[in-house]
This record gives C-alpha cells, structure tokens and sequence, in this order.
C-alpha cells in the first residue's frame, strides 16, 4: 500500500536567550515597543508536519511520498531527505520564496517569542490524483497549505481514495463548513484534546455528533495517552514510556507514523495505535521533531513494554 502523506515541510531556528525577556520591557513603553534580544546562538532543525511524519514512517520502514512545497533554500532538507531514503518525487519546489520557517526564542523562564514565515507553503503543492489506486493508497492530510487542505479531501472523497485529516495548527484558519466537510467521511480524523474542543466550538456540534462524522476519531492526550472512538465503542490507548522527556514537540507527528504504519501493514486501529505510542516515547526523548532513532529490537522492547 502507498501513503502520501500532505503537509508542511519547515526549517525549525531555535535560538536560547539567557535572560528573562520581562526585564528588558519597559510595561508601560509596550505601546512603543522595540527591543533586541542578543541569543546565544541557533540551532536549525529540520521540521514541518509533512517531513516530520515522513520521517516517523521511514524508521517503521515504510516509504511514504510527500507532497508539499519547499523554497528556493531547499539544498539542505532535500541532502537530510536523501541521507534518511525519504523520497521527495511530489515535493514542488517555490523558486520565489524561502521554505517555510519558525524562528523561536526561549528565555531563561522558557518564554518564547515565535516568528513563522510560510514562504513556499503559501503555495498549493498541486497533487495529481490521476491513476491513484484506491485500494492500494492511503492519503494523509495533515497542516500545511490551507487550499490543500480543504481541496485533497474532497478529492479523496470523490474517489473512494482512503483518507486521515488532521488539521491541527490549521484549525484556527480553517472555516466551519470546510473543516466538516474533510471530516466527513474521513477514514480517520486525528486531533489533541483541545484541538477537539475548538472544533466542537467551530462547528457548533456536540461531541457525539462530531464522532459520528468519521469513521474513528483518534483524540491524543500527551503523556495520558489517547483515546479511539469507532463503530466498536471507544478504547483507552496507554502512552509509552520514555526514558526521559526532554521536548514533547515532535511526538504527536511521531504518534501519527507509527500509527499509519500499523495500518498499512494491515493492523487493526488499536494495534496501530499502540505503534503511535511507542514511536512518540522515542521522539520526546531528543529535542528536535527528526532526530531520534531507533533500531527494530529498541522498538520491539518499547512496544512490548505496553502489551
């Protein structure tokens, strides 16, 4: 089975700032603001839903395909796709633009002064769904171009293509209408709590009837696990273990790679879920969304540590 997998790919800047932010703002000059924070430093990262959940899925030992859009300083994620066999076939490239790019700051208190610049993912990545096999693909829409997000899953939807919406950073953007039509119908809609909630706030539903829109939602719930509801009922999924948690950013686009692996392979949702758990441990475990590893007999013992 083929996985596409829609979405963003970034380059993540981190820079650490080793004062508080508070004492240099003047409270009562914040109408006239204008500060420089001098940091220590940056650390580039490679990142973006798209690349991220590609990543996840390569170490499972898949081969997905992602279509999204990268800038005209593409040289560096295109060489980090190519040393991690991630194929970049349905990536376009946006000659004018610079991929996109967050730029975070974190004081000594861990404030954080974010700057994010969409660049090339302004831009639709323009998908060809000729000659897709329906029953041999498995179409993933995660945040990324807002147009492709709206549009992929109603292209899935008219044919027959099997597809996950998980609109997460999107939701805020995202209009009721076109938010209920990509879930309706969706094989799999896949949020965190809160981001549950603000849909339930959008859309004017109640919970019962949002659950009825998909065929399973998945709804995460960090180091609580994550919950399944479906035609045979709901399940609590435990979360795995790590050995140490040093940044939760990445791991609900490591969660969402292990869980498709299992179901590309053929495992029921509850078995591909535990597979999303065990990926996440290992991604809070490193701080970046595409540098931890794993090796098939590490992931095993994880995930047997939740059976």
């Amino acid at each position: 089975m083929k996985v596409f997998v829609s979405g963003s790919l970034a380059y993540d800047r981190i820079m650490n700032f080793p004062e508080y932010f508070s004492d240099h703002i003047l409270p009562d000059k914040i109408h006239v603001l204008n500060v420089c924070f001098q940091v220590d430093g940056v650390t580039e990262n490679y990142g973006g839903t798209a690349g991220n959940i590609a990543y996840a899925l390569t170490l499972m030992g898949e081969k997905p395909l992602i279509t999204a859009t990268i800038g005209s300083d593409n040289h560096k994620y295109f060489e980090w796709l190519e040393k991690n066999n991630i194929v970049r076939d349905g990536i376009k490239v946006i000659p004018q633009e610079l991929t996109a790019g967050a730029y975070i700051t974190t004081d000594k208190a861990d404030n954080q002064i974010t700057g994010f610049n969409p660049g090339a993912m302004k831009f639709s990545s323009e998908f060809d769904f000729t000659g897709i096999d329906p029953k041999e693909t498995l179409f993933l829409v995660s945040p990324g171009n807002l147009d492709d997000m709206i549009r992929y899953p109603r292209h899935c939807q008219s044919a027959g293509i099997p597809y996950i919406f998980d609109p997460g950073q999107a939701l805020p953007v995202l209009q009721a209408e076109d938010l209920l039509s990509a879930i309706t119908g969706a094989k799999i809609l896949i949020v965190n709590d809160y981001e549950f909630d603000l849909i339930l706030d959008k859309t004017g539903l109640k919970k019962e009837e949002l659950l009825g829109k998909a065929e399973t939602t998945i709804i995460t719930l960090g180091e609580a696990g994550s919950m399944i509801y479906g035609s045979a009922g709901e399940k609590k999924i435990p979360a795995c273990p790590a050995r140490q948690v040093l940044d939760p950013t990445g791991a609900g686009d490591a969660y969402r790679g292990g869980l498709i692996s299992g179901l590309i392979q053929g495992q029921n949702i509850e078995e591909s879920a535990l597979l999303g758990s065990a990926c996440a441990s290992f991604a809070v475990e490193c701080y970046g969304t595409q540098v931890y590893h794993f090796t098939p007999g590490e992931f095993e013992k994880r995930l047997q540590s939740l059976k």
